[in-house]
This record gives structure tokens, C-alpha cells and sequence, in this order.
């Protein structure tokens, strides 16, 4: 896989890895990324992973352009041939599926909507062809997914489902974008599901809420304190589906700072997961139990 390569203004390099998102394409912007790091090069000060991209911002005082587009482009074709196993966190996240605070927000905006006659979970069931929305529910949480980039907002991760493409769920934004969605409400919008990580303004379909912050930088959640965002590039999460009573539960723990998300450490191949993709996540998702 050949990456397109491309300078932004005088500080940035751009790569792109793959025309679509993919999971070839997702890993070795992974991998190249994170040998950038080891690498150590003078002069640069950010280092960004994408869906599958990756952008480099460098000092060209401390390493010129072309100096630093040949090392990088070498560990580019090098990412080509190497094996993408590597050790990474999978994170249960709980959400309340269908939850009367998400359902109050969509109503609200319901004009802006593809089908304001139907909630987002009824519109995106009938799309990717489910017979009822329990059923697209169970298939949004029946399988992990894969955090590929995080950004845009503050907090905010791009979760990309572990299936094989013809699986994925599919989802238009909102004809119009919403100025108000609650913090923690779980949307979606082509086939990336994201998390809310603060209250505002946004488009993607709404289909429940998580009780557990994903950001916090004031330190006010004890999981939060030493990073103040959740996710990494790479993580794997599994959401788990819970009722109104489980979600009030959790929210109250949180607020007196006795809640602990369930992290744990697995070793992720991607040759094995590509051979037996369900049976290789039924062994991913059996840490958490």
C-alpha cells in the first residue's frame, strides 16, 4: 500500500494511506506514527494519527523538508511489510441504548432530520436493512471496535467497528446539524461511532448515552487524572448495553468518584483476526468478563 505523501504550508507532512478507511490502512498509519516517535527526529513537536493518515508538524530550522519526508517515507514502506500485532487496552464503555435524553434532543430537532417521522435508531435499523431496532442495537454492540483517531473536539474518539466491511453499519448525518447534544451521547455518522465529550452542537445520528466521562480535564474522575482523555489510537472498546436504573447507578458513582471502567491490557493481531474475525473478537471481548 503506497502512501500519498503532501507538505501543509511549511510545518506540516501529510501522508495518506489509503483513499477509504480500512483496517490496512488504519494499522499502518498506527505503526508509522508510533515509529516517528522512536525515531526521534529534531524538530518534531506533534505527531498525529488519522483514520488512515497521519500528519507530522517539524521545525524546518532544526530538519528540512526533504530530510524528513525520506526518513518518514522509508518507515512508511517498511509499515508495508511488517507484521501489525502489536499491545494495546480494551476498554468496556456502558451505554443506555434508546435513552429518554437523547430521545427529548432528537425530537427537538426533528426538522433537520432525514425522516422526522421516526427516532434515529428506527431511521438507521431501516437502513442497513435490520428488522427492528433491537436487532440494529444488538449488532452495534455485538462486536468491539477500534478507536483510530482521537480529536476534532477535545476528547472525542473515532470508533471503527470490527467486522468485515459488508457488516459495518452505515449512517448519514443529520440534514442540518443540531445546535444542542447532550455530553456522553453516543452518535454516529458514516461508520465511525463517537462519543460526545462535551455538550454542543453536532450532526450525527444519536442512538443512546454513556454515564462514564471519556474526558475530563479538571480533574474530577479519578480513571481521568493522569490523562485527561480516555482513549489512545488503537484502543479496542466493547460497549456493553445497560437500563436507565444501571445508567443513574453508574452516573452517582462517578460523581463521588468511586467508579473504575473496566481496562484491560490484550495483544491484538491483525493476520489472526482477518482469518476468524467473529471468533477472534468472542477471545478479545472474554478479558473483560
Amino acid at each position: 500500500m503506497s502512501s500519498r505523501f503532501s507538505f501543509g504550508g511549511d510545518e506540516h507532512l501529510f501522508a495518506e494511506c489509503d483513499e477509504e478507511m480500512s483496517f490496512t490502512g488504519f494499522f499502518k498509519a498506527l505503526a508509522v506514527t508510533r515509529a516517528v516517535r522512536e525515531a526521534n527526529f529534531p524538530g518534531v513537536s506533534e505527531i498525529v494519527g488519522g483514520n488512515a493518515s497521519y500528519q507530522i508538524r517539524f521545525d524546518p530550522d532544526r530538519m528540512a523538508p526533504d530530510d524528513l519526508l525520506r526518513e518518514v517515507r522509508a518507515l512508511d514502506e517498511a509499515a508495508d511489510n511488517a507484521a501489525a500485532a502489536f499491545d494495546t487496552r480494551i476498554v468496556e464503555i456502558p451505554v443506555c441504548y434508546d435513552d429518554p435524553w437523547t430521545r427529548e434532543t432528537m425530537m427537538r430537532f426533528r426538522d433537520r432530520h432525514q425522516d422526522p417521522s421516526s427516532t434515529d435508531i428506527e431511521y438507521c435499523a431501516r437502513i442497513n436493512g435490520f428488522a427492528s431496532p433491537a436487532d440494529f442495537i444488538a449488532a452495534h454492540h455485538g462486536s468491539p471496535w477500534f478507536v483510530s483517531m482521537v480529536g476534532f473536539v477535545c476528547g472525542v474518539a473515532w470508533y471503527y467497528q470490527m467486522v468485515e466491511r459488508a457488516r459495518q453499519i452505515q449512517a448519514p448525518k443529520y440534514v442540518r446539524p443540531r445546535t444542542d447534544t447532550p455530553r456522553g451521547t453516543i452518535g454516529y455518522g458514516g461508520c465511525f461511532t463517537a462519543i460526545y465529550a462535551v455538550r454542543g452542537a453536532g450532526g450525527y445520528q444519536m442512538f443512546g448515552m454513556t454515564p462514564m466521562p471519556i474526558f475530563e480535564p479538571d480533574g474530577k474522575v479519578a480513571y481521568l487524572r493522569e490523562e485527561m482523555v480516555l482513549s489512545r489510537p488503537g484502543d479496542i472498546v466493547k460497549f456493553r448495553p445497560i437500563d436507565v436504573d444501571e445508567f443513574k447507578a453508574i452516573e452517582a458513582d462517578v460523581a463521588a468518584d468511586r467508579f473504575e471502567p473496566k481496562i484491560r491490557p490484550v495483544r491484538f493481531d491483525l493476520a489472526e483476526f482477518e482469518r476468524d474475525i467473529d471468533a477472534y473478537n468472542a477471545r478479545l471481548v472474554e478479558v473483560l468478563k
